[in-house]
């Protein structure tokens, strides 16, 4: 992808993340990026390691995620093209990553080194402006998520996670609104049972709110699937 194929993109993505720049700054924020491809599955940053890297991701899609104390892998946020991570490398203090990030289809992305996006956010305070937003975005998000996971029933939070999801990473079709996420991924992220989230798919895909296929589930209606689980 060459210089002037990225400038496309970023104009067709509008990342938060460079909001507010004028061209002339865009331009030495993206001269200073190394462009990089990451395949499916490939793990792009690792919780605890250190915080060196900025990516802002173009094309593909990924996800965070963290292992619990008993080794299970849990999924915490998705990643659609547009959205940055690797935050902590903005930071004055040398920091670690706070989740690990893999890729879940083949990627592409911009890179900023800790150097290269501290000196660029020195000069040009809008990019801190930006990730104070995204990270405030973050906190707004993990807030609803635990207030969820406290006060919803298993229903809901499956409902509104699949409807969360729609909005972030999914794909419009003439059927409604595809999602690339296993039963095993739902239930992890809903905090529910494997079993819970099959049953609840099924009875959904009779009433004709979802189709579920392997490693797929589309969503018809969001606005139907939150009206029958409240």
């Amino acid at each position: 992808m060459n210089t002037s194929e990225i400038a496309e993109l970023i104009a067709d993505l509008k990342p938060r993340f460079l909001e507010g720049l004028s061209s002339t700054e865009l331009r030495v924020v993206l001269s200073a990026a190394k462009h990089r491809r990451y395949l499916a599955n490939s793990v792009v940053t690792n919780e605890g390691h250190p915080a060196n890297h900025l990516f802002l991701l173009l094309k593909g899609r990924g996800r965070f995620f963290a292992i619990t104390p008993d080794g299970q892998k849990t999924v915490t946020r998705w990643l659609p093209p547009g959205d940055v991570f690797g935050g902590a490398s903005i930071v004055s203090k040398a920091s670690t990553y706070v989740l690990s990030a893999e890729m879940v289809m083949d990627s592409e992305m911009l890179v900023w080194e800790r150097a290269a996006i501290r000196r660029l956010a020195r000069k040009y305070f809008q990019i801190t402006e930006n990730a104070l937003l995204i990270a405030l975005d973050y906190m707004v998000f993990y807030r609803s998520l635990h207030i969820s996971r406290t006060c919803h029933t298993a229903r809901q939070r499956v409902a509104t996670v699949l409807v969360n999801l729609a909005n972030g990473i999914g794909q419009k079709v003439p059927q409604g609104i595809e999602l690339d996420i296993n039963n095993e991924e739902l239930a992890s992220e809903s905090n529910v049972t494997l079993f819970t989230t099959s049953r609840l798919l099924s009875e959904w895909q009779r009433n004709g709110l979802v189709t579920k296929t392997r490693g797929k589930v589309l969503l018809r209606s969001p606005q139907r699937l939150l009206s029958n689980v409240v």
